[in-house]
């Protein structure tokens, strides 16, 4: 059965030189990430607080590590050419330092252009510069969006404008995690792991609302093949506790991106959000799913209508699925355990509920509300 699930799940790219370092991203990525909730207002205060509540609610535990600032942290080059963060952020090697005194690590972001989303400094002709702060600076992860960098370079150039930052990240010598942000362009699930990527988005920005997440973790099916140890497919951050959708949506959310094996970054308020939220994010089962050692991402196996399962095998021979509902109303979903490579008779485990249902044949119905989710370990 090992063996049929993963003929059933896995692709073998042929010739593709994965120049990505697998150690640094063995599972996706978990942590924090700013822009979701504070976008463009985010402050060396929100940072520390981000890491405060990561190290005293029990994401630390759960497996959250990276805190990091997005976009609009950045101020002036000086006349060497080195940038300086801006008034928000009046000592970034200290607020690295703090970071790490917790016992996590950070993430800082720019561009390939000469300006980011946000019409911030970039690190077009700076690269080498830019990496070597960071370095100096201690930060353990790069987000590096594509923006501005049209107006310098044409979209066949994309590879050779990533690569040249990997590298300098490179001649550093610190190890930093390569985010590729650049939306999906030029198919990068086909080439951001021989340009030094770890993870790469694949989609447009989400936002807090269920049309658009779904739409964006639905469409990664098909993108399977891409993924594992080093170097993830990523749908973008978590909106998990922002407010835009209910629990059933949220729940969604978080099972969606978990059978994908996608990086979870929290995009929340971490300092004010409820015991619902947190909860949430740091259910370990559910974690697991997406932290398993097998590296593999999950995919559609059925769908009726509005009505989908998905599936992915993990390390220890079992199977996680999804039985997810995108209509109106309830709805039965069945899942025939043959379609995801399990034998006839199976032991299921309601991940969400954290309790066992007993042993099935052939098949299992759930009741999954509007826009809801249920989330099965099958053994």
């Amino acid at each position: 059965m090992r063996a049929q699930i993963l003929i059933a799940f896995i692709t073998t790219i042929v010739g593709c030189a994965m120049a990505a370092d697998s150690t640094l991203a063995a599972t996706p990525p978990m942590g924090w990430n700013s822009w979701n909730r504070f976008a463009c207002k985010v402050t060396a205060d929100d940072v520390r607080a981000a890491a405060d509540a990561i190290a005293s609610n029990g994401m630390e535990a759960a497996g959250y590590v990276y805190v990091n600032i997005d976009d609009c942290w950045q101020g002036d080059r000086d006349e060497q050419g080195r940038i300086r963060p801006n008034a928000k952020f009046p000592d970034m090697k200290s607020l690295v330092d703090y970071i790490h005194s917790k016992g996590l690590k950070a993430g800082i972001y720019s561009s390939p252009g000469p300006k980011t989303c946000a019409k911030y400094e970039g690190s077009y002709g700076h690269e080498e510069q830019d990496a070597q702060e960071y370095a100096n600076w201690g930060f353990d992860y790069l987000k590096y969006d594509w923006c501005s960098a049209e107006k310098v370079y044409r979209r066949s150039d994309m590879t050779a404008a990533y690569k040249k930052m990997h590298d300098a990240l490179v001649r550093t010598g610190r190890p930093m995690v390569f985010s590729l942000c650049q939306y999906g362009y030029e198919r990068v699930w086909r080439w951001g792991a021989s340009v030094g990527g770890n993870l790469w988005r694949t989609t447009e920005d989400i936002t807090d609302q269920y049309d658009r997440m779904s739409v964006i973790g639905f469409d990664q099916d098909g993108l399977e093949p891409f993924a594992g140890a080093g170097h993830w497919n990523d749908p973008d951050m978590l909106e998990v506790g922002n407010g835009g959708m209910n629990h059933d949506e949220y729940i969604t959310h978080m099972s969606l991106w978990v059978l994908l094996a996608a990086p979870l970054l929290a995009g929340n308020d971490l300092s004010k959000m409820n015991q619902e939220t947190l909860d949430i994010l740091t259910n370990r089962e559910v974690i697991a799913v997406d932290q398993d050692a097998e590296g593999v991402q999950g995919r559609r196996v059925a769908q009726e209508g509005p009505l989908e399962v998905w599936a992915k095998p993990l390390a220890d021979g079992s199977v996680a699925v999804g039985l997810f509902n995108r209509g109106e109303s309830t709805n039965p979903v069945n899942v025939n355990f043959k379609d995801v490579g399990a034998r006839s008779s199976v032991h299921l485990r309601d991940l969400w509920q954290r309790k066992d249902l007993g042993s099935f044949t052939g098949s299992y119905t759930g009741d999954v509300p509007r826009h809801g989710a249920i989330l099965l370990k099958i053994q």
